[in-house]
């Protein structure tokens, strides 16, 4: 993997800890919670400034509030992403970046997207594509969403959110409708092999 130029964005000092024992040259930068003082949101700026900054956040309520926190005053910050599912602590604890695995690190930051601030992009994708892609409404909407922001690495967002971040991130129809097709090709593996867990017991 090549070296991470960027200084990375983590909520605490295990987040830290894990990053370096995946690659030694990771310099980070602890927000120490949620509540982000005025003093780390200033070297966060300055960072950005100096080195560029990839913010790499717990992928639950919390991450989403620091990152939220953080691109109101940096826009045009890089983004990373974990998976739910590979955050997941081994016996108790809650979820974080610090229980990836080396594999789920490596795809999340060289899969990190630079948010695009520039106004004279043109969405490709609509309102329309969302709900006919079943990203909006219905009782599977909200997996669906949690599914596509796996498959495109841009984390899960709710329904008013997802069309701001598939256009911030300058996600093309192509790439939308692929990744809608591996959503559906997901649903329908986990669905049958319900099915045959059900059929067994």
């Amino acid at each position: 993997m090549t070296k991470i130029q960027e200084i990375i964005i983590v909520e605490g000092r295990d987040d830290t800890k894990r990053l370096q024992q995946f690659d030694p040259t990771i310099d980070t930068i602890e927000t120490n919670g949620s509540a982000i003082d005025d003093a780390t949101l200033k070297l966060i700026a300055e960072a950005q400034k100096r080195r560029g900054i990839i913010v790499f956040t717990d992928p639950d309520a919390p991450g989403e509030k620091i990152r939220k926190t953080i691109l109101q005053r940096i826009p045009d910050a890089k983004q990373a992403f974990l998976p739910a599912s590979s955050a997941v602590p081994k016996s108790k604890g809650t979820l974080g970046v610090e229980h990836a695995s080396n594999a789920a690190l490596k795809q999340a930051l060289m899969n990190a997207y630079q948010t695009q601030t520039d106004a004279k992009y043109v969405a490709t994708i609509t309102q329309a594509d969302l709900i006919e892609a079943g990203l909006l409404a219905g009782p599977q909407a909200k997996k669906r969403r949690l599914l596509l922001g796996d498959v495109l690495n841009i984390g899960l967002v709710n329904g008013k959110q997802l069309l701001k971040r598939l256009t911030a991130f300058q996600i093309s129809r192509n790439q939308f409708l692929t990744a809608v097709a591996q959503v559906n090709q997901l649903q329908d593996d986990r669905l049958l092999k319900q099915k045959e867990q059900s059929h067994e017991s």
